[in-house]
């Protein structure tokens, strides 16, 4: 049985922000990125414990881009919040913020 997901409003920032950026540096590659987050964020939504956990979060990293997709389990709700879709590129303590 998969869980249900719930978007942080940081995390549907991020992405938005992201997804704008990519196709501003060249069309439909936005699309592109938004189709690798969702790709993983299915495996995630399948096997949530297939990924590692740092301090009290799981982070799964996205395939063909320089992103980890930040999540927590809710194991009562049956639920997943993705936390933040984090640039590896940024400082690592700003994941948690």
């Amino acid at each position: 049985m998969s869980f249900i997901i719930k978007f942080s409003d940081k995390a549907l920032s991020e992405l938005a922000e992201a997804s704008a950026w990519y196709d501003e540096t060249q069309i439909g590659l936005g699309e592109r990125f938004e189709y690798d987050i969702f790709k993983k964020i299915d495996l995630i939504k399948n096997n949530p414990l297939h990924y590692q956990k740092r301090k009290r979060f799981h982070e799964a990293p996205a395939d063909a881009f320089p992103y980890l997709i930040v999540y927590q389990i809710e194991k009562k709700q049956h639920m997943i919040t993705i936390l933040s879709v984090f640039h590896t590129s940024r400082h690592p303590k700003k994941k948690f913020r």
